[in-house]
């Protein structure tokens, strides 16, 4: 038994300490800040000190009844964020269905016209944050000699904060100048999806600090796998046999890629191990964002209503995290000595802010199934794109494994299509 635990602390050591182990450094304590799990549970510290104090607070007016008896000038603002406005009454109609339910009146060209607009609109969005998601967690800033290494940007939670706050006005803007539903969910729910929105975010930067970025957006292309595995195992789910098909596809084509990478890209197991360890927290807390989003449409709210709750919560988290730590003026000042790295960082969150608009916007007209299709495509574009501006090498196994992933997720949205259209053939016509 000895002898085993001294085997197993090793490598509990390595996962936990990757940067100090790469570096060589024999003392751990000089890299804390360094460390990645170390990281996570100080921003999941941060939000503690909102999140517990926010409970027990709703707990309170819930059991004191205070719908009730409450009055004066906060019982709007109270029962807004506690009680919310009005009970659940089904999945919104009249604005985020009825454009793409109507007949189109126009013509097949202003259609294609318009359809055109979305692709470019989400491509140019989501691969230009691609690409600069690369370039910030990966590169360093200020390296104007060859002898001078630069400084590289490493708060990922301060890029999310970013995200959030032009991604919460541009909603808001939104809310303001277009006519919406009337809100009835209460506000604290939206804190669930919006804690594991952050930590979602917070992963997919992180991971580029251990893993390329082709690898990562192979692993997002992958979710499918871990989605069914969970279905089938704990909400007894049955699947279709093509939908076993092409998750075999996924795995084998995602196999061959990472089994083909070079050494040079990954220099230890160690940082590749830890990487997929992110990987998987990105994909669960993404996972549950995205089910608990579907929980808050039961109740009347547009897309864009969602969107503005989620990130109003976001704001608050990651602000009083940096704020907590004392992240968020390094951060500013991290910004005022590379007006280069400013840029970026600006440039990064309004294509994340438009690229959300523009979901919303190709849902509503065109339906999932061809946004699915678009962003698939978007995901081969930013590997390729990838590859070409960072060097990433790709054997010919491993493109052929790229290739596989994709045409297994270009064969689900169309087996999907397919069986949509036959089922509504199956009903019956009305006269």
């Amino acid at each position: 038994m000895p002898s085993f635990s001294w085997r197993v602390w090793p490598a509990l050591v390595n996962l936990f300490f990757p940067c100090a182990v790469i570096a060589e450094d024999p003392s751990l304590l000089n890299s804390w800040h360094d460390v990645w799990f170390f990281r996570f549970l100080v921003n999941m510290l941060g939000y503690a000190t909102i999140i517990v104090p926010g409970y027990f607070l709703i707990s309170y007016f819930k059991r004191s009844n205070y719908l009730d008896r409450g009055s004066g000038i906060c019982y709007p603002l109270i029962k807004t964020c506690v009680f919310g406005g009005e009970d659940k009454s089904g999945l919104l109609d009249d604005v985020s269905t009825s454009s793409r339910n109507e007949p189109d009146s126009g013509s097949s060209v202003k259609h294609t016209i318009k359809l055109m607009f979305c692709a470019a609109g989400l491509q140019a969005s989501y691969l230009t944050w691609g690409v600069l998601q690369e370039r910030v967690m990966t590169r360093s800033y200020g390296a104007a000699a060859p002898d001078h290494d630069g400084e590289k940007f490493k708060d990922s939670q301060f890029l999310v904060f970013m995200n959030r706050i032009l991604a919460l006005t541009v909603s808001g803007l939104w809310c303001v100048l277009f006519k919406q539903p009337r809100h009835g969910a209460p506000m604290y729910k939206y804190s669930f999806a919006s804690l594991s929105n952050i930590l979602s975010s917070w992963c997919q930067y992180e991971a580029l600090k251990f893993i390329s970025f082709p690898t990562q957006v192979l692993a997002k292309a992958s979710k499918v796998i871990p989605v069914m595995l969970m279905g089938k195992l704990i909400s007894r789910k049955s699947y279709e046999y093509w939908e076993y098909f092409t998750a075999v596809l996924i795995s084998v084509g995602v196999s061959m890629f990472l089994l083909s990478s070079t050494t040079s890209k990954h220099p230890s197991t160690v940082t590749t191990f830890s990487g997929v360890v992110i990987l998987i927290g990105y994909i669960v807390f993404d996972s549950f964002t995205s089910n608990w989003q579907d929980n808050l449409f039961k109740y009347k709210m547009s897309s864009v209503q969602m969107m503005f709750g989620v990130n109003l919560f976001s704001c608050l988290f990651t602000v009083g995290s940096l704020l907590e730590q004392g992240a968020f003026f390094e951060s500013l000042a991290f910004m005022t000595r590379h007006s280069e790295f400013a840029f970026h960082a600006v440039l990064l969150s309004v294509c994340s802010a438009c690229g959300q608009l523009f979901i919303f916007y190709t849902i509503n007209q065109f339906g999932a199934a061809v946004f699915t299709i678009i962003m698939t495509l978007r995901q081969a574009f930013a590997i390729l794109l990838s590859c070409f501006l960072y060097g990433h090498a790709v054997t010919v196994v491993g493109g052929f494994g790229v290739a596989v992933v994709f045409i297994a997720l270009f064969l689900r949205v169309y087996a999907r299509s397919r069986m949509k259209a036959n089922r509504q053939s199956s009903l019956p016509q009305k006269v």
